[in-house]
């Protein structure tokens, strides 16, 4: 299992009124995509061979709403991509 995390967008969502990041997930293979589409809970879409996921915040715990996330995006968006593969991998070996 060799897959990659993109942040691609982060922000607040007016139509929804939440906070929100959305990763691209490359790297997958056809049957990693189908069992992790089915294992995930926040949207999901996958087109081709990437995967994309929105997931929503409230305020406090958005990871890019301080002052220290802005002065350091680049440490926070590693941050939350390290994090995100770290959970993906769990979900896998479940």
């Amino acid at each position: 299992m060799q897959f990659k995390v993109k942040i691609i967008d982060y922000g607040f969502s007016e139509s929804l009124k939440r906070y929100y990041v959305t990763y691209k997930v490359t790297g997958l293979s056809m049957g990693e995509l189908r069992k992790m589409r089915g294992l995930l809970e926040d949207p999901v879409t996958v087109k081709e061979n990437e995967l994309y996921m929105n997931v929503y915040f409230e305020e406090e715990y958005f990871p890019f709403g301080t002052g220290d996330s802005k002065n350091r995006l680049e440490d926070y968006l590693a941050r939350e991509e390290l994090e995100m593969t770290a959970y993906l991998f769990d979900l896998m070996d479940d």
